[in-house]
């Protein structure tokens, strides 16, 4: 069993450190709001650390899963230098390509490996183990940290080069809120036509229309609940790094433009926090 340093205890690291700690390993994690880490130590038998640098202290894995570009950096810097020799740096967090490839040199000036591995399935699919990782690296890295990230994903497949599996998350992001979007129309729609929304989604499910957003918040977006974790905040933050993305390589990205002012008009009415179905109520109620 390996010796892992697991850094970010939100909705998604939380239960997948505690995964990793059910498989036999030793984990070692920090969080930057002490009270999470806490509460985590409570659930599970890891160690919780004052520091990133303890965490990381010798450790064969370093796993990130925090906020942005500037947080994975700020990770990466205190981690890198103290790991194990020919160690692997696994980040998770949705970041820019850039970031990725930038921190990939980084890592092999320090010996170590670097994964970037951003993955999908929200909270839900964090807590049953079944995330779906979209990894960037070389073959050698990704197959280093293949096992540990087995532990709580159902998938994992190898996109390219480092920066590869954040565009592959970009990807996903784009396809998400578009589907998101033509949902939360499609389901206010019926409501103005006066049918039956359970029915509509019993008819049309069975067909072209269905994805995995119809299946599971068709009823909650009815019902206004928009409680399931990716918050719009959260959306934002990676719709942006898909436009800026798509600023530089030339992709024709509207629609995703367009979901994401969607998005800015939500967090203007008090939504930052509810998750991405709530597009549901900007279509209820347009400004």
């Amino acid at each position: 069993m390996a010796e892992i340093g697991f850094i970010g205890l939100g909705a998604m690291g939380a239960p997948m450190a505690g995964h990793l700690v059910a498989q036999g390993h030793d984990v070692r994690v920090f969080n930057r709001s002490a009270g999470k880490a806490v509460a985590w130590a409570e659930r599970h038998a890891g160690r919780v650390c004052e520091s990133v640098a303890v965490a990381a202290d010798g450790a064969a894995f370093v796993v990130a899963c925090v906020g942005n570009d500037q947080d994975v950096r700020e990770t990466f810097e205190l981690a890198a230098p103290v790991m194990a020799a020919g160690g692997c740096f696994v980040d998770h967090t949705t970041t820019s390509a850039l970031l990725a490839r930038e921190l990939a040199v980084q890592a092999d000036r320090y010996g170590v490996a670097f994964v970037d591995a951003p993955v999908s399935g929200g909270q839900a699919g964090a807590v049953a183990g079944q995330l779906t990782a979209m990894a960037g690296g070389t073959a050698q890295a990704l197959e280093q940290a293949r096992p540990i990230i087995m532990a709580y994903a159902k998938a994992v497949t190898h996109m390219g080069p480092a920066g590869s599996g954040q565009l592959a998350k970009m990807v996903n992001q784009i396809c998400i809120a578009g589907v998101v979007q033509g949902l939360a129309e499609g389901l206010a729609f019926a409501e103005r036509a006066g049918l039956n929304g359970e029915a509509v989604i019993g008819a049309i499910s069975k067909g072209a229309a269905q994805s995995w957003q119809m299946e599971n918040r068709w009823r909650t977006m009815l019902e206004g609940r928009y409680d399931f974790g990716f918050a719009v905040d959260w959306m934002r933050k990676d719709l942006g790094l898909v436009l800026d993305e798509a600023r530089r390589n030339g992709a024709q990205a509207p629609l995703t433009a367009l979901v994401d002012q969607f998005y800015a008009d939500l967090q203007a009415q008090g939504h930052a926090r509810s998750d991405t179905s709530s597009l549901m109520e900007r279509v209820r109620r347009p400004r």
